[in-house]
């Protein structure tokens, strides 16, 4: 799969950006596959691209054997309950006049799943699921922390029950305790649910203690891809090995 962007004409020849090159994933009930990069290296276009906001130049995006790769708006709204996306800043990513409770059955309305009691009895499920007191249904944004507002996050992205999460650096807000108590919810959810993770990140310190394979992107290509416990410890690559290099205290098998 890839993608490229026309670019402004230069001197009356056209341009193109490369984004994304040769990309190739498969993904599996219950497991994590984590797409590795700095900035720029096309791991936000692969989001994208799964999300339905963009279509791929060169290849297909298949979701549960369906080819989903040219869905309009329209044609792609059913799978939004079955894809979700939990986004980098909890302090952006919720309504700061929205109660909790607004916030978590939000997808359950949109799509008239619940009303009435049953709506209230699956907002007190879901905040149970992450692990929050049920309280915190009539507090504002504001009032909770950072990592309380991802797991809010959380809850809200599991509300319509997906089978696949895209978490988009999930963790890099937040503070080193916090994170790894988020990852750990993490890994509890995935194990109690059978959901798949998309999970995006530049830190291999993170995608270690989650992921099952990795894919390392660097300037829109795949320089290496494989199982976590063997890319992570035996990086046949200089970038991945420079990656791992910026982990406090990591030591990998020469």
């Amino acid at each position: 799969m890839g993608k490229h962007y026309r670019l402004p004409a230069r001197d009356g020849q056209s341009q193109t950006f490369q984004a994304l090159q040769g990309l190739s994933l498969d993904l599996y009930p219950g497991q994590t596959l984590a797409i590795v990069g700095e900035s720029g290296s096309g791991k936000s276009t692969s989001l994208r691209i799964a999300l339905g906001l963009e279509a791929p130049s060169q290849g297909h995006v298949r979701f549960d054997g369906q080819d989903i790769t040219n869905l309009s708006w329209k044609q792609f709204r059913p799978l939004r309950q079955r894809i979700q996306l939990v986004q980098q800043n909890p302090f952006a990513s919720l309504n700061p006049s929205f109660t909790i409770y607004q916030s978590v059955v939000e997808p359950l309305l949109s799509f008239g799943l619940r009303k009435g009691d049953a709506l209230k009895q699956a907002a007190r499920q879901l905040m149970d699921q992450v692990q929050l007191p049920a309280s915190y249904l009539d507090r504002l944004p504001r009032e909770l922390s950072g990592g309380q507002r991802q797991r809010v996050a959380i809850a809200r992205a599991l509300a319509l029950r997906p089978e696949l999460l895209l978490l988009d650096e999930p963790v890099s807000a937040l503070d080193v305790s916090v994170q790894a108590q988020i990852l750990d919810l993490l890994r509890s959810l995935q194990a109690e649910l059978g959901v798949a993770y998309v999970l995006v990140s530049h830190d291999l310190a993170v995608v270690q203690s989650l992921a099952h394979e990795v894919v390392v992107l660097r300037q829109g290509q795949v320089v290496e891809q494989g199982l976590a416990s063997q890319l992570l410890h035996q990086p046949a690559h200089a970038y991945t090995r420079e990656l791992l290099d910026a982990i406090p205290g990591h030591r990998y098998c020469a």
